[in-house]
């Protein structure tokens, strides 16, 4: 499959889940949390093009939090940025520091992950946003459901859309029905390359212990994701419900 066709492909599925969930509404201001990586530029390409037709019309911005990682590219980033023609705005933070060196966490990515969701609702704020959109895909989905089962021994995964009563912001989740795989594949396609974290942690977390487990699973049942997910929604954890 081509880029092109890939891309409509990508979009297509970002706009059901969009009006599965109720994500946008007319005049909202979206924030897009971008890391760099290939998940988040390819929700801004997504939610650029999902802006010229959508019927209910909303504003767009990029917000991007420097961990302080060294090796990120940040110019590479602004780049791409103006580029596209979007407005962006960057949070310098010490937050790969705090996790790493300050705190020495042996799981660092939920400490991580707090901080800089915490920095990136406060830097929406500051813009006069309302919503917020992550990248999570399909994959990160499910994952989440197992990581919650084996270590918190809860059920429990991340809402398509979730409001924060303590900032007023709404995060929304546009990649849900969307697989790692698909937009890995446009990424290799479009030859888009991905702006690299440098991340310390990378490759060592239980995320990535639980994606090798699905991936071992998927050798004997394909289903095993469609059925995962699948559960989730007809269980109506946290906010999920069946496709309308």
């Amino acid at each position: 499959m081509q880029a092109e066709a890939l891309f409509q492909k990508l979009l297509a599925r970002v706009r059901k889940a969009v009006e599965d969930y109720d994500m946008i509404q007319e005049g909202d201001r979206i924030a897009v949390g971008v890391s760099g990586g290939k998940d988040s530029l390819t929700l801004l390409y997504c939610l650029k093009a999902l802006q010229r037709f959508y019927p209910k019309k909303f504003e767009l911005f990029a917000i991007t939090i420097s961990l302080g990682n060294e090796g990120f590219d940040l110019p590479a980033l602004i780049d791409i940025y103006e580029n596209i023609g979007i407005q962006y705005h960057i949070e310098d933070t010490q937050i790969a520091k705090i996790v790493f060196d300050v705190r020495n966490e042996k799981n660092p990515c939920s400490l991580c992950s707090n901080m800089k969701r915490g920095a990136i609702h406060n830097a929406a704020k500051k813009l006069g946003c309302n919503k917020v959109a992550f990248a999570h895909h399909k994959d990160d989905v499910i994952e989440t459901l197992l990581l919650s089962l084996f270590y918190e021994g809860r059920i429990h995964t991340f809402s398509p859309v979730t409001y924060l009563d303590r900032t007023g912001i709404t995060l929304i989740r546009p990649f849900i029905y969307t697989e790692e795989k698909m937009i890995r594949s446009y990424v290799n396609k479009k030859g888009i390359m991905p702006i690299p974290s440098g991340c310390r942690a990378e490759g060592k977390t239980k995320r990535h212990y639980v994606k090798e487990l699905i991936a071992g699973l998927m050798k004997e049942n394909r289903h095993i994701k469609d059925n995962l997910f699948g559960a989730i929604q007809r269980g109506n954890i946290n906010g999920w419900h069946p496709p309308l």
